[in-house]
């Protein structure tokens, strides 16, 4: 099993190489993988359905489906406040000088 995991961490460094805008995909992807996850453990640690939380963010229960959805990435930051506050929970955005580039003026 280790030797498939080698195996398939030196053709996704490969693939990356030959192709570095597949890294920001990657990225995005992991970014709404986790604010997805996030918000659903938030909502079911506070007890609530998506209707229930819907009805506390003033919108409908899709919306919070969508938001839950891993691979959804349209929500604005006015959005994500909501939620967190009806979570009573706190925003944090951090921005962080990617390793790999430098920024020239």
């Amino acid at each position: 099993m280790k030797r498939v995991k080698d195996d398939l961490d030196r053709t996704m460094k490969q693939v990356l190489k030959e192709n570095p805008r597949l890294q920001e995909g990657l990225d995005k992807a992991e970014q709404a993988w986790d604010i997805a996850f996030q918000i659903y453990d938030l909502r079911k640690k506070a007890g609530l359905t998506q209707t229930q939380l819907a009805k506390l963010v003033h919108t409908k229960q899709s919306n919070i489906a969508r938001i839950e959805t891993a691979d959804y990435t349209g929500y604005t930051l006015k959005t994500l406040e909501k939620v967190t506050k009806a979570l009573k929970a706190k925003l944090e955005i951090k921005i962080v000088p990617s390793q790999s580039q430098t920024i020239n003026p």
